[in-house]
């Protein structure tokens, strides 16, 4: 029977993280009051703590992604305190997401400080050709280059993740010293609700006190979702914006009450924002493709949203040819914005995207296959209508700018060049591809 209340059979992240603990190479922590079960590789704990105390030892840094927030919404009223600490510190005005604007690769980026091409994450979903079908890029494998988690914890810091999402929580592994074992899981969302996910993070500061700790709160994107009470009136969406506002206030407090403030950095962002469709809104390019004599049959989908990547499964000596024909009936599509193709340059998402990804207009989405089932739900991100974010730097350390507006662009792959900069631990051989914004 499961020990752990949100695994579940069958090969997930649960279930491999439950034979972890059994076979000895990872140990569940029950600590704190209330009951947050933590997980960490075995004795990784201790090693970090025998290590040399690294310069700086004092400095935190806490990156708390609001998942799915639009930049507009801080200022709705409904929001006072993530406005406070955006209107108190550094705050980027002109920030994106990057494509494909989904959850997990941009989490990646944040955690990389590379783009797609580099890290192999392209999106949340890809067809894999290796097994013939379309999954979720939610193993530890995936992500194919270092992370500044392990940068970090190779210089003698203690990192951890909070991260409410069943997929992250499989992508990012065991690379942080600690990480939180997400419970309750909801069934449909398949993530942690967003007080469960701060009760954790809030155990973790005083209980574990990372130098580095990243954080998910999902709730903002998983209501926006299913909120079918209309593309302006959002009930559901609008109460998530306040309870996790309220969620990150009592954070904001625990730092100062314990000291840590002065110390620390804050950064606060979105990995994408949302948009809304309406029912009769829905693009399918799966059946287009078969009814093609050419395409027909050769052509795989991984929809993701406001994108659609697609994948040639023909003769490599007709690709060309088949991704000519594949832009060719998605621009004919009502509803589609662009179709570029995968290589070219400025998306920098690498093979496993596929040969074109197509991207919707506002109010539209992609479901595909079956342009009824596959996908209901009226608010999805991927499009380019997604891309704005919120991206501010709050917190006490002397770092941090007060009350200054940036006209930069910054990126979510510009968290992770940020963190490095903050505790002076170096960059990749290759360098960023993001910037350090402080």
């Amino acid at each position: 029977m499961c020990e752990l209340p949100s695994c579940s059979s069958g090969d997930t992240p649960f279930a491999a993280g439950l034979a972890e603990v059994r076979a000895g190479r990872r140990t569940l922590l029950k600590v704190g009051g209330a009951g947050a079960a933590f997980s960490t590789a075995a004795g990784a704990l201790g090693a970090a703590s025998a290590a040399a105390a690294p310069p700086g030892n004092r400095k935190r840094a806490y990156v708390l992604v609001i998942d799915g927030c639009r930049p507009e919404e801080i200022d709705s009223g409904l929001t006072p305190n993530l406005a406070a600490l955006r209107n108190g510190g550094l705050r980027f005005p002109r920030a994106s997401s990057m494509p494909v604007m989904e959850t997990i690769p941009n989490h990646v980026m944040m955690m990389t400080g590379m783009r797609p091409d580099r890290t192999g994450v392209p999106a949340n979903s890809i067809y894999d050709r290796k097994l013939g079908e379309t999954r979720t890029m939610e193993r530890p494998s995936d992500i194919k280059v270092d992370t500044v988690i392990e940068r970090l914890n190779r210089n003698g810091y203690r990192t951890g993740t909070v991260l409410s999402k069943e997929y992250l929580y499989g992508v990012f592994g065991e690379r942080a010293t600690a990480r939180w074992e997400p419970a309750p899981i909801i069934p449909i969302s398949e993530h942690a609700p967003d007080q469960f996910t701060m009760n954790a993070a809030l155990t973790m500061v005083e209980e574990l006190d990372p130098h580095l700790m990243f954080v998910n709160l999902g709730d903002i994107d998983r209501f926006g979702h299913s909120d079918f009470t209309g593309t302006t009136v959002r009930l559901a969406r609008k109460l998530a914006l306040v309870d996790t506002d309220q969620l990150v206030g009592r954070f904001v407090d625990m730092l100062k009450s314990t000291g840590r403030w002065d110390d620390s950095i804050v950064v606060v962002l979105a990995d994408h924002s949302m948009d809304w469709s309406r029912p009769d809104r829905v693009i399918s390019l799966q059946s287009s493709m078969d009814a093609d004599p050419f395409l027909g049959g050769k052509v795989a989908i991984s929809a993701n949203g406001g994108a659609d990547l697609l994948y040639w499964t023909g003769a490599a000596s007709q690709r060309t040819r088949a991704v000519k024909r594949m832009r060719e009936i998605a621009l004919a599509t009502p509803g589609v914005l662009s179709a570029p193709r995968r290589t070219d340059e400025w998306l920098r998402l690498g093979p496993e995207a596929g040969d074109v990804v197509v991207f919707c207009k506002a109010g539209w989405r992609f479901s595909d296959p079956d342009p009824i089932a596959d996908n209901p739900i009226p608010g999805n991100h991927g499009h380019p209508a997604t891309r704005a974010i919120p991206f501010f730097i709050g917190g006490g350390h002397p770092r941090v700018p007060s009350r200054r507006a940036s006209s930069a662009h910054a990126k979510t792959v510009d968290v992770a060049p940020t963190i490095a900069s903050f505790f002076g631990v170096g960059s990749p051989r290759r360098g960023w591809d993001g910037t350090a914004r402080l």
